[in-house]
């Protein structure tokens, strides 16, 4: 009943913006500036069907996930059931089912609680890859075939297998490897059911860049690796060159966990993790997420600055040779429509547990974020905004 009534506050709160703002030119692309200073505009201002878009958000906010909301507890019953499963970084407790759909630039609707921080998961990797970016455009990694190994000073990438790793693999979630970072084997994040733990341990390795595994392991070693490259604090590096410019709130924080310490020139810093796997990563508002989604939408542009080269998205969002429908991470692709069939198929996601949806669709100038939906709803979600176009279009609803 409480999201109810946030919807309906909504809904009344645009349309006396729909009065006082004229519609959109298309002319230049609109970039909302700093934190709160994100303009509103009615559905049919930016040629959107209100009924269905209602009842995208109403659809939404049915499907919400029915896990705890004490994302701690919910640990121990998933992630922390796995060997070597104990929490080593921070949780809090999750909100109400939130969302905002962004139609060219503007707000069209929200719901729930976009304001409020909480944890983004996996979302946390496309941050991560990001940092990755924004040292590949500056030149402090030269080439995305490199191997790991010639830029960084530990000695996880020195075993015969490790040093052929290069930054594409552990991008792509291919690179296999092998070792035990932050107190966690790789072999203990989402093992296969029913198979013996020394078999685990002791299988063989495919060669690098051969097979796909989702593993937070790895994610958490190209972080290290990361921040070598940088030799500064990986969240300062977002701060300046990306969440700043792009007019992200000061309420997001990137967390590690509580054993990631490393030195770097003479002073302990900490080695940020990729996720919320064992705790930490990304914890941030739906709003800072949507800057997110509209930055990839623009292909890495905002308000007149390339903040991530064109080049850094065309590899991010160019399928796998393993895996067709992940590029880089973390964009979730939608290779012959497979993962969201009423999208087009240039449209991807970043996606993380919980759910934590950001829906990018470049086709129809649309960023959805969905926080704590189940992820098989999306796709109704992304139906009924997509029909709001071409119903309003042709007069429809």
């Amino acid at each position: 009943m409480r999201a109810h009534r946030s919807w309906m506050t909504f809904s009344l709160a645009v349309v006396a913006t729909a009065v006082l703002v004229p519609a959109a030119g298309a002319q230049q692309p609109y970039f909302p500036g700093k934190d709160h200073e994100w303009e509103r505009r009615a559905p049919q201002q930016v040629g959107m069907d209100p009924t269905l878009v209602r009842r995208a958000v109403e659809v939404a906010i049915a499907g919400e996930s029915q896990s705890p909301r004490d994302l701690a507890a919910n640990h121990q019953r998933s992630f922390g059931q796995e060997p070597h499963g104990e929490a080593i970084g921070p949780f809090k407790m999750r909100g109400d089912m939130t969302g905002v759909i962004i139609k060219d630039g503007y707000i069209v609707a929200e719901w729930g609680e976009p304001d409020r921080v909480d944890m983004t998961f996996s979302v946390t990797k496309t941050f991560l890859s990001t940092t990755v970016g924004l040292a590949y455009d500056r030149g402090m990694i030269r080439e995305i075939h490199d191997r790991v190994k010639d830029y960084v000073p530990t000695d996880h990438f020195d075993s015969e297998h490790n040093s052929q790793i290069t930054w594409d693999h552990l991008l792509r979630q291919t690179s296999d490897w092998e070792g035990t970072l932050w107190a966690k084997p790789d072999w203990a994040d989402r093992p296969t059911r029913n198979t013996d733990i020394r078999e685990l341990m002791n299988r063989d390795r495919p060669p690098p860049g051969t097979t796909y595994k989702y593993n937070d392991v790895r994610v958490n070693v190209l972080a290290l690796a990361t921040l070598h490259v940088w030799r500064r604090p990986l969240p300062q590096v977002l701060r300046e060159h990306v969440m700043d410019p792009i007019g992200a709130s000061n309420k997001w924080r990137w967390h590690g966990y509580e054993n990631s310490w490393v030195n770097v020139d003479g002073a302990w810093v900490q080695s940020v993790s990729g996720g919320g796997h064992w705790g930490g990563g990304m914890f941030l508002t739906a709003f800072d997420q949507a800057r997110l989604g509209l930055l990839t939408l623009h292909r890495g542009r905002w308000a007149g600055t390339q903040i991530l080269s064109d080049e850094w998205i065309t590899m991010a969002l160019t399928p796998g040779a393993v895996n067709d429908a992940y590029g880089f991470m973390n964009y979730f692709l939608n290779t012959g429509q497979r993962m969201l069939p009423s999208a087009p198929e240039s449209a991807f996601m970043h996606r993380g547990a919980g759910s934590n949806l950001v829906y990018v669709d470049p086709e129809h100038d649309l960023v959805i974020v969905c926080r704590w939906i189940r992820g098989s709803v999306m796709d109704d979600v992304v139906g009924l905004v997509i029909r709001s176009l071409g119903d309003a279009e042709t007069g429809g609803g």
